[in-house]
């Protein structure tokens, strides 16, 4: 009993650091202790809440080339969000697709015009990722923005690998995402019957090369990800 105590505690503790706005208080526990303990499976935020709900839907897509055939577009925002929905339990699974895509969009919307579009176009030739960069550091000030979209776009890249070859197999030759986002009709016009949504804002990108990333098991996320988008096929 003494040891389930002083668990809840330290829990109720920690969750309080977590949430709770800055404050000196919160480097009691020092941040790396406190994420590693948080995160994956206790995040939370107050985000939900007053004065800056979340308003607006992510969704991640991601197609494939495939023996030089170009495959139609899967939304693994959707296969994950099929997970969680109706279920009493749900898996963490069901919202890596939407983290990927914010974060993504947020750094992608970061970068000057001219480095947006060095992003739309393709690279998936060997060493792409450094000439990527070095293309987008010479067009802005601030090599800082680059280096933080670069490790989104590795993120999402290696992100879409997974998903693509959970999908179409070994056979995929390179990938293409789309991060989107789209806003919900305004708090103040919830009662308007002719009120409709913002349009999507996208964050577009060209062909990339696949990413794979040290001590990821594709063969894990296989087995969760391709039964769940069969499944939805099917219905």
């Amino acid at each position: 009993m003494i040891v389930l105590a002083a668990f809840t505690a330290w829990h109720v503790f920690a969750s309080f650091l977590w949430i709770a706005p800055w404050s000196p208080a919160r480097e009691v526990v020092s941040y790396k202790m406190l994420s590693g303990y948080m995160i994956p499976m206790f995040g939370q935020s107050w985000s939900v809440f007053a004065p800056e709900p979340i308003n607006g839907d992510y969704r991640f897509e991601v197609r494939a080339i495939v023996d030089d055939e170009t495959t139609d577009w899967v939304s693994a925002s959707d296969v994950e969000l099929s997970m969680i929905q109706y279920n009493l339990f749900p898996p963490r699974a069901g919202i890596q697709a939407m983290d990927v895509s914010s974060q993504f969009k947020g750094a992608w919307a970061d970068l000057n015009e001219e480095q947006r579009e060095v992003a739309e176009l393709n690279y998936f030739k060997s060493e792409w990722e450094p000439r990527m960069t070095e293309a987008m550091t010479t067009l802005g000030e601030d090599p800082v923005l680059v280096e933080e979209y670069v490790e989104q776009e590795h993120r999402a890249t290696a992100y879409a690998t997974q998903v693509a070859y959970a999908v179409w197999g070994d056979d995929v030759e390179r990938v293409q995402f789309r991060a989107t986002r789209q806003n919900v009709i305004p708090f103040a016009d919830r009662h308007d019957p002719e009120a409709e949504r913002p349009g999507i804002q996208y964050s577009p990108t060209g062909w990339r090369g696949l990413v794979v990333n040290e001590g990821q098991s594709q063969e894990d996320f296989t087995d969760v990800f391709r039964p769940t988008w069969e499944r939805m096929n099917d219905e």
